[in-house]
């Protein structure tokens, strides 16, 4: 946890901008895997520790902004759970640690939501994305399911993204922690990497390092010599000679803040011709969005300078063909291209994505696209200091693409397609990096990660002698 302060000031904040109401957040609880007693790895709301800090089951709070009075509300552990916990913190303890002084029941909290029901005082709450905090909310409110997915609170939602997005510095020292065990996490990836092994070893020792380190996995592991298909969790194919392994991965630290990145880098120790050429490419489109990044440009205007870089390049080796920015303005990249160039970071690996990417990414006047490509872009507005971003160009050679889009001939006038024909196995190829927006431009974020072809063939020269 930071200070009390740093969540005293947070609430502070959270109340001029709400103005006025009760703002409700619930904790998360445990969850179950296949029975009650067998949980997953506790994560805590992300909105929760961001204004109170505590990742612990069972808690909620509540803001009453019209009378200045912050309560944490949660159960005193009985001596039948303490048997297995162990001795915990009382309530009160933890409220303290977050600059809170009042503290009551979970019982006394239904109490205080009946009495604002009944004067007519608003309660403001952020959509659900748990099924049990969904219950409690409809319990609580006497709404049915489909009131509380509507009901949610767009005055908060906006105000919690007004500040979220912003990172401090303690905020960014967090993060580059976190990424900084991102990047052994890949390095050490690429250095255990060679023909016969399973796709699982490698996960197993890259899971290692995030929890050796003290931390969790921001997000599943994304470990596959089938690198088109975009979040590829299965693990159990065997690595051969002539594969490029893709690999996906962050790390994520006790006070919930993430990392993410990926490399995408040869089986053997050298890229074949072809993997090397479209690899160039595709650093190439990170290095050109990369240099684009400053404040007030928009984000998709980064994306779609990517995208027409690598419309540039795949021209040059056959794949395309015409003018690049007609091919962009068309949308015949995503052939290539499927999603979007990157997304902000923080205590979400997408940051506040449950608060809704139209609010996160995007802004009353510019709307979120529906097109293909597009509307997997998270992040569309512009940029300004203090946002934390990820820039993740790829290239992806999808064999069922191909074929609905060759069926009708869509964008053959950009597309070669007899040419792809000879790359319906080539795979998929990703490379991320982590930054934040400065004043000036953007910095990277943690220890630099071999990323030229030239670097990353000198780790695997190295790894397979």
């Amino acid at each position: 946890m930071f200070n009390a302060s740093v969540y005293t000031a947070r609430r502070d904040t959270l109340k001029k901008d709400v103005g006025s109401g009760l703002v409700l957040f619930l904790g998360n609880e445990e969850s179950s895997i296949n029975f009650k007693a067998n949980w997953y790895h506790f994560r805590q709301d992300s909105s929760f520790l961001y204004f109170f800090g505590l990742s612990l089951p069972g808690l909620a709070a509540i803001v009453d902004i019209d009378h200045d009075r912050t309560t944490v509300f949660g159960d005193e552990l009985s001596i039948d759970d303490i048997v297995w916990t162990g001795p915990q913190p009382t309530i009160a303890e933890l409220a303290n640690r977050s600059g809170v002084q009042h503290t009551d029941s979970l019982k006394a909290l239904v109490s205080v939501l009946n009495k604002a029901l009944q004067s007519g005082s608003t309660i403001h709450y952020l959509p659900p994305y748990r099924p049990e905090n969904s219950l409690k909310l409809q319990h609580w409110l006497g709404f049915d399911q489909e009131q509380i997915q509507r009901g949610h609170s767009v005055e908060l939602i906006k105000a919690i993204v007004a500040q979220r997005s912003y990172k401090s510095a303690l905020e960014i020292e967090e993060i580059n922690k976190a990424v900084d065990i991102t990047a052994d996490m890949h390095l050490t990836a690429m250095k255990l990497v060679s023909e016969g092994k399973k796709e699982m070893e490698i996960v197993g020792a890259v899971q290692e390092v995030a929890v050796g380190a003290g931390g969790q996995l921001s997000y599943p592991v994304i470990l596959t010599r089938n690198g088109q298909i975009l979040h590829n969790h299965y693990h159990g194919n065997t690595l051969r000679s002539g594969d490029m392994v893709l690999v996906d991965c962050g790390a994520e630290v006790a006070t919930g803040y993430a990392g993410d990145m990926t490399r995408t880098f040869p089986v053997d120790s050298q890229f074949t011709e072809r993997q090397k050429t479209l690899y160039e490419l595709v650093v190439k489109a990170h290095t050109t969005a990369v240099d684009t990044l400053q404040p007030d440009i928009p984000f998709k205007e980064v994306h779609l300078t990517a995208c027409k870089t690598l419309v540039e390049g795949l021209k040059e080796i056959g794949l395309m063909k015409g003018d690049a920015q007609e091919a962009v303005n068309a949308g015949a990249h995503t052939m290539f291209f499927q999603c979007g160039l990157g997304h902000m970071m923080g205590l979400d690996v997408h940051d506040m994505e449950d608060l809704g990417e139209q609010y996160v990414g995007y802004t009353d006047t510019m709307i979120k696209s529906v097109e293909f490509g597009l509307k997997s872009l998270r992040l569309g507005k512009a940029l300004e200091p203090g946002f934390v971003i990820t820039v993740e160009p790829g290239i992806y050679i999808i064999p069922e693409l191909i074929d609905l889009w060759k069926a009708t001939n869509k964008n053959a006038q950009f597309i070669n397609y007899q040419a792809l024909e000879s790359y319906r196995d080539f795979g998929g190829i990703r490379v991320e990096e982590d930054f934040v927006i400065t004043e000036t431009g953007a910095q990277l974020l943690g220890k630099p990660v071999a990323k030229t072809a030239a670097a990353v063939e000198s780790i695997r020269t190295e790894a397979t002698a």
